[in-house]
């Protein structure tokens, strides 16, 4: 216990800061200069605050922060320099559209109603492609034997919302070409549909390769509706 009195002292002198021991802390509102401890004049119950000055390079690390925050906040907002996620969606979206339209032209100058006919409508890979996209998308309007209805299981024939394509009866003509474009865009915008119900744009969801080859499908079905077309 005597060694342990004894060295008291000398421990609370270690750990007790210099200034401290030696003078009372200066008062004031704030420090002005590096190293300088101020005790705030404030006190609120009983509790009081010390001041030191920041290190010039926290300061100029915060400020820099607050000032490199205002100029991208502006150049991301206020300017075209940055694109937010809509933005870059909606170009994307865009550019898309665009391939389309020019794979579209393309497709359009290299086909006509007579290679329709007697190329692709006679390919068996083309009309195999267009079966496969026919029954995936458009069974549900047309049918899957293209009369536009369906049995139920009581044997009992339902109309579907599309028009059949094994009638013989063309409403926006028989030309496959026209085929073609009235697959790609949906129905004309005079039409008032079948029922009420509107073929949708399906050159959003299909290309025009598998446009091309529906096409060929349904003439392959009802090649006697297209014999008038001339051999190329």
């Amino acid at each position: 216990m005597t060694n342990l009195k004894t060295r008291t002292p000398e421990i609370l002198t270690t750990l007790t800061p210099e200034p401290f021991m030696n003078q009372e802390p200066k008062r004031g509102d704030f420090a002005q200069e590096e190293g300088e401890i101020i005790l705030r004049e404030h006190e609120f119950d009983g509790i009081q605050e010390y001041d030191q000055k920041l290190p010039n390079w926290w300061l100029f690390t915060f400020y820099g922060a607050i000032v490199w925050f205002v100029v991208l906040w502006v150049l991301y907002y206020h300017t075209p320099v940055f694109k937010d996620a809509h933005q870059e969606v909606t170009d994307m979206i865009v550019a898309v559209q665009k391939a389309k339209a020019i794979e579209v032209e393309k497709m359009v100058k290299d086909l006509n109603d007579s290679k329709f006919v007697y190329e692709w409508a006679a390919n068996p890979e083309r009309v195999a492609g267009g079966e496969a996209v026919f029954l995936a998308n458009c069974t549900p309007c047309h049918g899957v034997d293209l009369s536009a209805t369906i049995k139920t299981k009581d044997g009992k024939v339902q109309p579907l919302p599309g028009l059949p394509l094994n009638d013989h009866i063309w409403k926006f003509g028989h030309s496959p070409m026209r085929l073609f474009k009235l697959v790609n865009e949906g129905s004309p915008p005079e039409s008032t549909g079948n029922n009420g119900a509107r073929m949708q744009v399906w050159g959003q969801q299909l290309t025009p390769k598998q446009i091309a080859e529906v096409v060929a499908y349904i003439i392959s079905k009802v090649p006697e509706d297209f014999k008038d077309i001339p051999k190329p």
